[in-house]
Formats: C-alpha cells, sequence, structure tokens
C-alpha cells in the first residue's frame, strides 16, 4: 500500500500559492494566445485550498478579530482599487478594457463572519449568532430597495456611494465573480463538517459539483467532454481534495504574512506588466 506524505497547512498554502500564481498568469496574459490553457486548469485547485486554510485558521486563531481584520482591511483595499478601475483611473486600465477583478479576499470576509455567527449559535449564544450569521446572507436583499431606488431616479451619486460602499466596507456575495456566494455556501458546509476531515473534503467535493455543474446547465451549455474540459472547467477544483485529505492538522512552520502580500503584489505586478506588454 502505497503511502504519501502528510501536508502541514503552510505547505497546502504554498501549494495553493503556486497554482494561483499559474491561474494569475493566464488570467493576465491570455491575450497573448502564448500561455496555455493548463495553467488555468491547475490553477483551479489554488481557492480551495485557500477556502480550507482559512477554516482552519479560523477554527486555530488565538484572536478571530485580528484574524478577520487582516483579511477585510486587505479586501478593502483591493475593492477600492477596483472601485477606482470603473470610476477614476480610467488611464490606467488596459486598452483593451481589462484590468484586475480580484475580490476573493472579500468572499473570504464575507464567510468569516457567518462563521462567526455559527460559532456563536454553537456556544448557544443565540442574540448575536443568528444576526451575525443572517447578516452578509441576506445583505444584498437589503440593498436592492436602495439600487432600484437610484437607478429609477437616475440619482447617479447615490449610486456611486452606495456602489463604494459595495466594493469596499460592505460587499456583496451576490456581485462578487471571484468566490461569491458559491464560496459562502461551499465555506459554510464545510464549516459544519470540520470536526471528521473526511466528512468535511467530501462535502466539498459534492457542493462544489452541484454549484460548478448546475451553472453549466443554467447558461443552457451542453455538458461534453469537451466543454467541461476547455470551456467550463471550474469543476475542476474539486481536485483539491485528495490534497486536503493529506492535512496532518498542524499548522507546520512559514511565514504568516506571505500570503498577505503575496496575493495583492502579484496581482497588481501581473497587471502592470500585462499593461506594459500590451502596449
Amino acid at each position: 500500500m502505497i503511502k504519501f506524505k502528510r501536508l502541514t497547512g503552510f505547505q497546502l498554502k504554498y501549494i495553493a500559492l503556486g497554482t494561483m500564481l499559474l491561474d494569475h498568469i493566464h488570467y493576465f496574459f491570455d491575450y497573448t494566445g502564448k500561455i496555455p490553457l493548463w495553467f488555468s486548469q491547475i490553477g483551479r485547485i489554488a481557492a480551495p485550498l485557500f477556502l480550507f486554510a482559512i477554516i482552519e485558521g479560523f477554527v486555530h486563531t488565538h484572536d478571530r478579530r485580528k484574524y478577520f481584520l487582516k483579511i477585510y482591511g486587505l479586501a478593502v483595499m483591493m475593492g477600492l482599487i477596483q472601485f477606482g478601475f470603473y470610476n477614476v483611473l480610467h488611464p490606467l486600465v488596459r486598452e483593451d478594457g481589462f484590468f484586475p477583478q480580484n475580490m476573493m479576499l472579500s468572499s473570504f470576509a464575507i464567510l468569516l463572519v457567518a462563521l462567526q455567527g455559527i460559532a456563536w449559535i454553537e456556544e448557544k449564544k443565540y442574540l448575536r449568532g443568528i444576526p451575525t450569521l443572517l447578516f452578509p446572507i441576506l445583505l444584498p436583499f437589503l440593498f436592492m430597495p436602495f439600487y432600484r431606488t437610484f437607478m429609477d431616479s437616475g440619482n447617479q451619486l447615490g449610486m456611486f456611494f452606495i456602489n463604494l460602499l459595495n466594493f469596499t466596507i460592505l460587499p456583496l456575495h451576490f456581485s462578487i465573480i471571484d468566490g461569491g456566494t458559491a464560496t459562502l455556501m461551499v465555506g459554510i458546509a464545510m464549516y459544519l463538517c470540520r470536526k471528521n476531515l473526511k466528512k468535511e473534503v467530501l462535502i466539498f467535493v459534492i457542493a462544489s459539483l452541484i454549484i460548478d455543474l448546475g451553472r453549466v446547465l443554467l447558461v443552457g451549455a451542453p455538458l461534453t467532454v469537451h466543454s467541461l474540459f476547455f470551456s467550463y472547467f471550474e469543476w475542476l477544483e474539486i481536485f483539491a481534495a485528495p490534497l486536503m485529505l493529506l492535512y496532518n492538522g498542524q499548522r507546520g512552520q512559514g511565514s504568516k504574512y506571505l500570503f498577505y502580500i503575496f496575493y495583492p503584489l502579484h496581482i497588481y505586478l501581473l497587471y502592470t506588466l500585462s499593461v506594459l506588454l500590451y502596449r
């Protein structure tokens, strides 16, 4: 029987960083026609590995507020930059209209609020837990009347500020392309099964397949082998499952600040390089 080496939390993060980098190289330089699609196909496992790490971090951190604020702070900063591309940073937009729309940290921040609500409910602190759980889930519905009012009245200033809120301090899971509702749903399901690694990974696989293949069916695309591997390959994220199963429950050794620095830095460096090469 083959025995595989168990992986620490940091080792899983490093694998996620490497595969994410491949994915983003394809994301930023796809226009060249020279970056193979398999960069992005392999990169599908990055987000679920980071999601797994976020849940583990939430469970084991000694200071959940500090843990949340680090992720939330970066999410607000990156959301502000993305909002700027839409509104005031037009000279920095690539000539084909492309600019980075990476808001995975906002997805993780939304999830962490929901997980804190569940944690309080499990501690029977219902008056704190239930509103905290429901707030990030229902927030998009609370904003809909404001959107409709401002749009119907043509209130540009109102739309400007409500969009600013949504990109920064009050992100909506419905409006995030990078993770969003799917990350929230899968993350909650995984957290509820966190005490049993095999169940947690199994629910990840089941929930991911339902969501990813459901999207394909909703757009009316044919479920062919070719389309599933070359057009609608989000489902390839389930191949993060074997790596999750190798987790040994230990944090391991590594820089806890590496991800917080690497994530925004590599995105804007790659984008800048893509703009220079495009010109």
